[in-house]
């Protein structure tokens, strides 16, 4: 009958003894076995496997038992043999009668002569006499030879105030050790018994199954690790974002350019020339080339831009249904931006400044996809009219890392154009979009944007840091943004720039945003995450 002999046997390192085997034979003799004791030289991990095999077969069953081990330190196992600094110190003094302090080292050794003289003085066994050392006992008992002899003996220690002075010298430390109580199972025998693996077509014929003893499953093992891919928790958050702008009638924008010009990053968005954030501290300027060209038509993003908006689930319409669009005229877009900076228009006073056609042309990394929105909004100027964009990609900024803060991270932004828009509209609007995502406790703090007025930034509370984390940014963009493209007075445009890192962070109790984007993140993290699901009450 085909079958294995029982369990797998555990074989010692050297190939002699099997362990499974040596168990029952001494469970023959003994009841019960204390592995600590009757296996001391087995390693308790081989053991374990043994006792586990057995067990599952009920041969044999057993108690852990956990407790803690106190063992010598080196030092410790050399003052054993050789006795303390301190006794060391005092033998020299008593043997020669005096001995000047700097002779010493030369006598106990450096180590001995440091640590010991203190301890001989504090125990009044030496005092000094000038320049040198005399005894002050005729004969002194060397009590932390003989308590670490005893530890080393017993490997353990009864005076809890003792092993913390001990174990502060490094003189001692503790180990936990695990051992087992074993004994007889309810189907205890001194050999393994054959265990049938296969069901075959002959014992079927024979009958022979009917008495055959089939090897038991266990039920309770894992399974082997899939080495399956895994999607990365942002890209789950992400695709969560991009669900609830889809079904909110939102189109996506294009945001291939990581590398975009000052005019498209900061001065179509009114920011001024001088403002903090075009420090080099700040923003990652590209130096070559050393400058853009002005702004022209882009058809890469222009066929992109289109593609996108084909079948897009629009609130107004489709593309097909609205009027022909007017040509933009980028030279215009130009002269504007640079009139309502350097000297005001569009009822503006602007920031009354020489502006700077070099400055406006440096090239930099994006340090927002607000920049893209600029550019879909000077295209909406061709058909103005309500609509609806978002875009999820990365942006740059010269950030100092920390745990809730890096140099690349990701931007949800989102524009909503309309007539009669407010601000409460707004933030109701971000509370239904965050609610989507199972983020329902959020602030609104006033802030200051220079393309947004009035402004908010928006914070969720993460439990796992206890405290408020910012998690975004919105407001109403400017009228000096938004005529200078040739968009009407009585058009108005949401935007908001929020965090995809934070509010993962918050789904997922991540405590470092280092631990989720960047070089340290952890592979097991990502593959045992389970899939981000929308929160229903």
């Amino acid at each position: 009958m085909p079958g294995t002999q029982g369990a797998v046997p555990v074989r010692l390192k050297d190939g002699n003894r099997d362990i499974t085997q040596l168990i029952l034979d001494s469970l023959d003799e003994k009841e019960p076995l204390q592995s600590s004791q009757d296996f001391a030289d087995i390693p308790q991990n081989e053991i374990k496997a043994a006792l586990d095999r057995l067990a599952s077969r009920s041969m044999v069953a057993y108690d852990t038992k956990d407790s803690e081990q106190v063992l010598l330190s080196g030092e410790g196992e050399m003052i054993c043999d050789e006795g303390s600094h301190e006794y060391k110190v005092w033998n020299i003094v008593h043997k020669r009668g005096k001995v000047p302090i700097k002779e010493l080292p030369k006598e106990v050794g450096a180590e001995a002569a440091k640590i010991g003289r203190g301890t001989a003085f504090k125990n009044k066994w030496i005092k000094k006499d000038g320049d040198a050392l005399v005894p002050l006992q005729e004969d002194v008992e060397d009590s932390t030879a003989q308590m670490l002899r005893q530890i080393r003996d017993t490997k353990s220690l009864a005076d809890a105030k003792m092993l913390k002075e001990l174990t502060k010298r490094q003189l001692v430390k503790t180990s936990k050790v695990i051992s087992y109580s074993i004994r007889k199972g309810s189907k205890y025998a001194k050999e393994m018994p054959v265990e049938v693996t296969d069901l075959t077509a002959d014992m079927l014929a024979s009958g022979d199954w009917k008495t055959a003893n089939f090897k038991p499953y266990n039920f309770k093992t894992l399974g082997a690790a899939q080495n399956a891919g895994a999607l990365h928790p942002l890209n789950k958050v992400r695709s969560e974002f991009r669900n609830i702008f889809f079904n909110q009638g939102f189109v996506e924008m294009p945001t291939s350019r990581y590398v975009d010009s000052g005019f498209w990053n900061f001065d179509a968005l009114f920011v001024p020339q001088q403002h903090p954030a075009r420090d080099m501290q700040d923003t990652f300027f590209i130096s070559d080339p050393p400058r853009a060209d002005r702004p022209r038509p882009d058809n890469a993003a222009e066929a992109a831009m289109e593609e996108m908006e084909k079948g897009a689930k629009m609130l107004f319409g489709t593309v097909e249904q609205q009027k022909e669009r007017k040509p933009r005229d980028y030279e215009q877009y130009w002269n504007n931006i640079k009139e309502v900076h350097q000297n005001g228009a569009f009822g503006s006073i602007g920031y009354r400044y020489p502006w700077s056609e070099d400055e406006c042309l440096r090239l930099v990394l994006r340090t927002h996809t607000t920049a893209v929105s600029t550019w879909v909004l000077h295209r909406l100027a061709e058909d103005p009219r309500p609509a609806r964009y978002f875009s999820v990609d990365r942006v740059f900024r010269n950030e100092t890392v920390d745990a809730t803060h890096l140099a690349e991270f990701h931007q949800v932004e989102g524009v909503i154009a309309d007539f009669g828009l407010t601000l409460g509209g707004l933030m109701r609007f971000l509370e239904d979009f965050f609610a989507k995502l199972g983020i329902t406790n959020l602030r609104f703090k006033p802030a200051y944007n220079p393309y947004t007025e009035p402004s908010m930034e928006i914070f969720g509370y993460h439990t796992g840091l206890g405290k408020w984390v910012e998690i975004g940014n919105s407001g109403m963009f400017r009228p000096e943004m938004l005529e200078p493209m040739g968009l009407p007075k009585d058009l108005r445009v949401y935007g908001f720039g929020l965090s995809l890192e934070r509010p993962t962070m918050i789904k997922y109790g991540v405590s470092n945003i280092r631990e989720l984007l960047g070089h340290k993140v952890d592979l097991n993290f990502i593959e045992s995450n389970a899939a981000v699901r929308l929160d229903k009450n």
